[in-house]
């Protein structure tokens, strides 16, 4: 079973992504914030991680920039309805930073579970 870390600072979206993903059989692990997910991510093993970008203590960008160094062939996907940027601004920024998928809030289970699909799978070799 594949592992996901989903890291939202809104409860509601971290029931319904947890939902949703737990659903579709894979094993869901959540964090409130970048700092609690890095913790998380010390004590066991993550297939994917997905992140909203405007959280306190450590946003999704910043989450993406250490996962780089410390975790690089770890997939991520990000997603954000906005903060003080428009939405597309950090979605491009996430992409830049070698973001497997991006989604734009609000998004269907459909798309999620899609761009999760894509983003765990292999590159061709």
């Amino acid at each position: 079973m594949q592992s996901i870390l989903v890291i939202d600072d809104q409860a509601e979206m971290r029931t319904a992504l947890q939902l949703v993903l737990s659903a579709a059989g894979y094993q869901v692990t959540l964090a409130t914030n970048g700092k609690e997910a890095l913790q998380a991510l010390l004590k066991g093993k993550v297939d994917l991680v997905i992140t909203d970008v405007v959280m306190p203590e450590k946003d999704g960008i910043e989450v993406a920039m250490e996962l780089r160094k410390t975790h690089p062939g770890l997939p991520v996907v990000v997603m954000t309805g906005g903060g003080k940027l428009k939405a597309d601004v950090y979605l491009r920024m996430a992409r830049s930073l070698g973001a497997k998928g991006i989604l734009q809030k609000p998004f269907s289970n459909e798309q999620l579970l899609l761009t999760v699909a894509l983003a765990l799978t292999p590159p061709p070799a």
